[in-house]
């Protein structure tokens, strides 16, 4: 295994006079999982197939270890990479496509079974794939990104398809490949799955970098602090932390609750003893990534669904 760097600069991709990759600029560092985020036609796919060499951009680099994918002797060794589970041949086995590909890339072949048991598909390797699930054909396409035990691994929505079960064995097995201290980055729209697996996360919008940091920094934009409070008297709480200088909303999530902003809860609790105010319950809201990525992305979303309101008298 050699550990490499991705590096992206100024990267430009056009199709149809639009600018689907817009001067995009990041770097991916080794020993950490990175999050690749960004609402569809974000230009997410193409900056990945920019970077394996499937798409050849207008401007700018896209490097792994100082390289461009083509320039390594070896790249299966290199880089790892899982872009499409469907792509094998639905009439061979499991065995017979990731042994094909050993030999291909001068690969020994005993580590076909050596990944085949590493994705937990050893009872099935003598299967075609064409009968295999979608999660099962995604634990071959990783087979497939592990066989050249590269330093770099790239993989577009890897968990489609798996079962909560699975989810959670490949976010194991992707930070136990980063604690060794390879690159592993990862296109996923799952946002709550990506906070329990991502050190750092690169999001992007309309082709361009909106922000890139570590997950920790990220939901720390996502808003200003919130303190859900349920009182015997709502009213009165609004007058009295709007006296404070705070805000409060009617919270969507819980009926007869504020949202209240600009105060901590300790001085909310405060203040309502004070006051003489009954208070049922009073909670921080937790920031997520969700909540980060829908603040930083509001402006970028492409593809907007309307909300139809029901016509009176219609059964929900």
């Amino acid at each position: 295994m050699t550990k490499a760097t991705i590096e992206v600069s100024g990267l430009v991709k056009t199709y149809a006079k639009k600018r689907v990759v817009d001067g995009l600029s990041f770097t991916v560092n080794p020993g950490t999982v990175t999050g690749f985020l960004g609402p569809n036609g974000a230009g997410k796919s193409t900056t990945l197939r920019m970077l394996l060499g499937l798409t050849r951009p207008d401007a700018g680099t896209a490097l792994i270890g100082g390289r461009g994918y083509h320039e390594h002797p070896e790249p299966l060794r290199v880089v790892g990479a899982l872009m499409d589970a469907r792509w094998a041949h639905p009439k061979r086995s499991a065995r017979a496509h990731l042994t094909w590909l050993a030999r291909s890339n001068r690969i020994p072949v005993q580590r076909v079974d050596e990944v085949l048991a590493q994705v937990g598909l050893t009872d099935v390797a003598g299967k075609r794939v064409g009968g295999f699930s979608l999660g099962m054909a995604q634990r071959l396409g990783l087979a497939g990104a592990l066989l050249g035990d590269p330093g770099v691994l790239v993989l577009d929505e890897p968990a489609n398809g798996l079962d909560p079960e699975g989810i959670a064995w490949m976010r194991g097995l992707l930070r136990a490949l980063a604690a060794e201290g390879r690159t592993v980055f990862v296109s996923s729209h799952l946002l709550a799955e990506m906070a329990q697996l991502a050190d750092d996360v690169v999001m992007i919008g309309r082709g361009k970098l909106i922000t890139q940091g570590s997950v920790t920094d990220l939901t720390s934009l996502s808003s200003t602090e919130e303190v859900l409070v349920r009182a015997e008297e709502p009213e009165r709480l609004r007058d009295l932390v709007v006296e404070h200088g705070a805000t409060a909303v009617e919270a969507p999530e819980r009926a007869e609750a504020l949202l209240v902003s600009g105060m901590s809860s300790e001085d909310i609790g405060r203040a309502a003893a004070r006051a003489g105010l009954v208070l049922f319950e009073l909670a921080p809201r937790r920031r997520t990534v969700e909540d980060a990525y829908l603040k930083l992305t509001a402006d970028s979303v492409e593809y907007r669904g309307s909300v139809q309101q029901p016509v009176e008298g219609s059964r929900a």
